[in-house]
């Protein structure tokens, strides 16, 4: 596989601690360079504009950001795109969306990032939601079990809400296309956060069909405050969780006494956010470009540093391929997961000598980027192999 050389555009993360061997690209991948100008842009735009600095964000900085997102997942119109500090607030709106007079009817899996399973849990102990939720193992089988959970429910369900990439285990839920087809009447949302920019996403699809979440933090290599939800057309039209942006572009005068909303994706806006998200977002989207890197390539770059850190664990090694939760032929984000006999404390290890990885529960999560080459793979098992 083609493998890329960008450590040099990284270099004011690499060399902070020139000593880590950071591999948490997965939780927070170290930005790029270019990001680091998108950041003073917004400070130096925020000196030089005051009072002006609103028109500049929402005129400019903000479409800027909508056109790179659209263009990346192929939607046929950035307008679609809305951003928010974080999935959990348009995930608020989402929930939003549905009648406060009885339980909202819910299809999910049971692996779920943690800010949508803690919501949907405590909403469950109001009797507010009734979930059903599809065990995402054995993964094999996921996509079509899924999908006959949600023909069977047509007419009894809302709000259908799944991974694209399961933050657990790292599996591609790759049959979006037969959920879509199952899905029926109800509204559908796909968390995109270990997907986007991670692996080649086209949603021109389902871009009339179905919402789209996910966000800067991770491989966008943005950094906080850069998420963002697509928004089909016509699911959704009125949030009750709405903030005064929502607003922007409603039609002039209202239609009756209700509150107006705008019919693109601003009907999903909050209201006054920190911006230079937007601004790194925007930078490195931008410096990418410059460098003809796709996403394609970026997929490509780690599954060839996956297959050479699988090669080389050698028996004697605190890890295992016999150990890989998601193995090839399976389809898998950009991070690899074990479960090794105690994950908590074989990361607390790789810690000790300046190795950066995390887990959850019993699985240990090791993540690989845009920022790494083989010798820093051969680096990451000559430190495995010294404990």
């Amino acid at each position: 596989m083609t493998q890329l050389d960008l450590k040099q555009h990284f270099s004011q993360f690499l060399t902070s601690k020139p000593e880590r061997l950071h591999f948490a690209a997965h939780s927070h991948s170290a930005w790029p360079d270019a990001s680091r100008s998108g950041q003073m842009l917004a400070w130096d735009d925020a000196a030089k504009l005051i009072d002006g600095k609103w028109e500049h964000v929402l005129g400019q900085v903000l479409p800027k950001a909508q056109a790179h997102v659209a263009r990346q997942l192929h939607l046929p119109d950035p307008q679609s795109v809305v951003f928010a500090p974080n999935t959990h607030e348009l995930l608020k709106r989402l929930l939003s969306c549905f009648p406060a007079d009885r339980p909202l009817r819910l299809l999910t899996s049971d692996s779920e990032f943690h800010s949508f399973a803690r919501q949907i849990a405590r909403m469950e102990e109001e009797g507010l939601v009734q979930a059903t939720r599809v065990a995402a193992a054995p993964f094999e089988t996921f996509g079509a079990r899924f999908a006959e959970a949600a023909r069977k429910l047509q007419g009894r369900i809302d709000l259908i809400f799944v991974s694209e990439v399961f933050f657990n285990s790292g599996f591609a839920v790759t049959d979006i296309a037969g959920i879509v087809a199952a899905a029926g009447d109800a509204m559908l949302a796909v968390d995109g956060y270990h997907a986007f920019m991670a692996r080649p996403v086209d949603w021109s699809a389902f871009a009339a069909r179905a919402f789209y979440l996910a966000g800067g933090y991770k491989y966008a290599m943005a950094g906080e405050g850069a998420c963002f939800m697509h928004c089909p057309p016509g699911w959704g039209a009125r949030p009750r969780d709405t903030g005064w942006y929502a607003a922007f572009g409603a039609l002039s005068g209202p239609q009756d006494t209700r509150t107006a909303y705008t019919e693109n994706g601003w009907r999903f806006m909050g209201a006054t956010f920190d911006p230079s998200g937007l601004y790194r977002f925007n930078a490195v989207q931008d410096w990418l470009q410059q460098q003809g890197v796709t996403v394609a390539a970026i997929h490509q770059h780690v599954r060839g540093l996956q297959q050479r850190f699988l090669a080389g664990l050698t028996a004697g090694l605190p890890l295992a391929a016999g150990q890989l939760v998601v193995a090839d032929p399976l389809p898998r984000g950009n991070f690899l997961t074990f479960e090794p006999a105690d994950a908590a404390d074989l990361q607390q290890r790789l810690a000790a000598v300046h190795v950066v990885t995390d887990h959850r529960g019993s699985r240990l999560r090791i993540g690989f980027g845009l920022y790494h080459v083989e010798s820093d793979v051969d680096a990451l098992l000559a430190r495995l192999n010294a404990l």
